[in-house]
């Protein structure tokens, strides 16, 4: 697999930074439970992303579940199809029915103006997706949970440091989800934290991700093991030292893409939403299989045959998986905009140290529609 150029690339510092770090873990012999690491990485999340409260996990979605548990949520929870599988897993770990939504056709959010009509009396919740970190329609939604007494528990597990209108998108709704997993624009190897404003909810969610402990000899609730551990506190802090570089070399990825792929029949671009900082964690395009001479399938299957390895994300929905295409808002045809964009997008390598000669090669390789099988990839 040395020659292959994958959807992306973690993200990593130099291996010596990080050696002091071991080391003073080495020295403590704290290896989980709240140590410093734990601590100090909580406040300065906090800090970097300019929210009141982080509270860490060992991934994002032991993070969705237990946030599920510390709002309390039964019953009905409306949701996008249009997500990573994991959304959809931890509503119906909580004992809960997820009611899919169909979504927008420009943010592939879910669609906040065909949402009341799926609410009824056994609904609790709302749980939408900042796709691709893409913000939802923030204030549309939290106008509706207000309305009908809903919680509000946005997936961000794509949203590290996204900021709309000079806002971090982390602080709308009642509580938010990052993921840290090494795909992710901010990587812990694994990880994933949830964000409140409110400190008794704070106090919950920790309660509930070290088994329900409140004391040496109290549980207040049934809990779980959902704790980050010491080394992956420490490689955090080492991340943030170096995410805004990252984040700029990601930026100029996109735009290079962008200026290579502007003008080519049957492909849609994402642009950037205005009044929105993003990280550019994903680079989606559509492909419109007439237009273009190729379908998403088979852009798929050249890109691949050369070295380069996209992904349709999110293919197929999540309502479509065997688990949920028995729900009555799974069935066909109730959601056309998320089952005409899951058969036409793919998401085009994107990470920071992507060279500029990959960019170009895959390029080249979408807009010859004719052509199959290059000379070799880039790396």
């Amino acid at each position: 697999m040395k020659n292959t150029i994958f959807v992306t690339e973690p993200s990593l510092p130099p291996l010596a930074e990080f050696i002091p770090y071991l080391e003073e873990i080495w020295e403590n012999k704290w290896l989980t439970n709240n140590g410093q690491f734990h601590q100090q990485f909580e406040q300065a999340l906090a800090e970097y992303l300019g929210v009141r409260y982080v509270s860490l996990f060992t991934n994002g979605m032991i993070a969705l579940q237990i946030g599920l548990q510390a709002l309390r949520i039964t019953g009905e929870v409306i949701t996008t199809p249009f997500t990573f599988v994991a959304t959809t897993h931890a509503i119906h770990w909580n004992s809960c029915t997820p009611v899919f939504c169909d979504i927008d056709p420009v943010t592939y959010n879910l669609d906040a103006d065909k949402l009341e009509s799926l609410i009824t009396p056994k609904t609790t919740a709302i749980m939408p997706v900042h796709v691709y970190g893409n913000p939802c329609n923030v204030e549309k939604l939290q106008r509706i949970a207000d309305t009908y007494g809903l919680k509000l528990f946005y997936d961000a597990a794509h949203a590290f440091g996204v900021r709309t209108h000079g806002e971090s998108v982390l602080n709308f709704g009642d509580l938010s989800m990052l993921s840290f997993h090494a795909t992710k624009v901010f990587n812990t190897f694994e990880g994933g934290a949830l964000i409140t404003n409110e400190p008794k909810l704070k106090q919950r969610i920790d309660f509930l991700k070290n088994f329900g402990f409140a004391g040496e000899t109290t549980v207040v609730a049934p809990g779980a093991n959902g704790k980050m551990d010491e080394f992956r506190a420490a490689f955090g802090l080492l991340q943030l030292k170096h995410i805004d570089e990252e984040i700029a070399k990601t930026r100029r990825v996109a735009e290079r893409y962008r200026a290579a792929l502007a003008e080519v029949p049957g492909i849609t671009l994402m642009e950037d939403l205005p009044n929105v900082v993003h990280n550019y964690g994903y680079f989606p395009i559509l492909v419109d299989e007439v237009r273009y001479g190729l379908s998403r399938d088979a852009l798929y299957d050249k890109l691949k045959a050369n070295g380069y390895y996209g992904r349709r994300y999110f293919y197929p929905l999540s309502s479509q998986f065997p688990s949920y295409r028995h729900l009555p808002s799974a069935e066909p045809g109730r959601m056309p905009v998320a089952e005409a964009i899951t058969e036409r997008v793919i998401c085009l390598p994107i990470f920071a140290n992507l060279a500029d000669e990959c960019v170009d090669r895959i390029a080249m390789l979408i807009k010859d529609v004719e052509g199959e099988i290059s000379e070799g990839n880039c790396a």
